[in-house]
């Protein structure tokens, strides 16, 4: 195994190299290709995953069929979901999704739990990401509950545009992104069209006034989520 992989880890890297060794030793590589389900309500979580390419989406369904976007999780980065199902011995709650092909370090149960238990650096890895990810969902729900959808849709369009500057997702997709209706997202987007900040065409946006979104985002003080 390649392992500099945890050199793409700050926290990991500075671990005895003993236990990095034991670390390199127990784990295993994996890559998935875009569109798998990593995993789904009701699944057992066996391995704590490091991502090292790519995104994975984690969302949730509700009793009604409707799907809320709960956060990404990217290169460099664990999955605060399942290191709570690991910490407390539950099973998903919610549904994750390789967006892009993906290659994650795949970390088994038994050695995430000895490691927690003995390596202060390790359990401060740990706890320092997940601790990380608990602020942003925090956020997305102060998002939800009092931010003006214009300006979610606006930082959102900003965060999943590529280097190009063009969002490839439906309004549907964006719906579910911001826990609302396609119609919202639909009505809004004219509102943005019309003032010239992005263009439309099937499937995708595309942003040609940059600053007039950055503008609305930092008039009204909001933050990715």
């Amino acid at each position: 195994m390649d392992a500099s992989w945890i050199a793409k880890f700050k926290g990991l890297s500075r671990l005895p190299a003993d236990i990095q060794a034991e670390l390199e030793d127990g784990s295993q590589i994996v890559s998935v290709p875009a569109g798998t389900q990593i995993f789904a309500p009701g699944q057992t979580a066996d391995n704590l995953l490091l991502l090292l390419d790519g995104t994975v989406k984690v969302q949730q369904k509700s009793e009604t069929g409707r799907e809320v976007f709960l956060y990404r999780v990217h290169a460099g980065e664990s999955c605060v979901l399942t290191t709570a199902c690991m910490l407390a011995f539950e099973d998903y709650s919610a549904e994750g999704t390789a967006e892009t092909a993906v290659k994650a370090v795949a970390i088994p149960r038994k050695m995430f739990d000895d490691l927690v238990a003995k390596s202060p650096v390790f359990r401060e890895f740990v706890f320092t990401a997940y601790s990380r990810r608990i602020t942003d969902l925090f956020t997305l729900i102060d998002d939800i509950v009092f931010q003006r959808m214009d300006v979610r849709l606006a930082s959102r369009l900003l965060e999943l545009a590529d280097r190009s500057d063009v969002v490839h997702a439906t309004h549907a997709v964006l719906g579910t992104e911001l826990g609302t209706a396609r119609e919202v997202i639909s009505r809004t987007l004219s509102e943005f069209q019309r003032r010239g900040w992005i263009e439309q065409s099937r499937g995708e946006v595309r942003i040609v006034g940059r600053e007039g979104l950055e503008r609305l985002v930092k008039s009204s003080g909001a933050h990715g989520s």
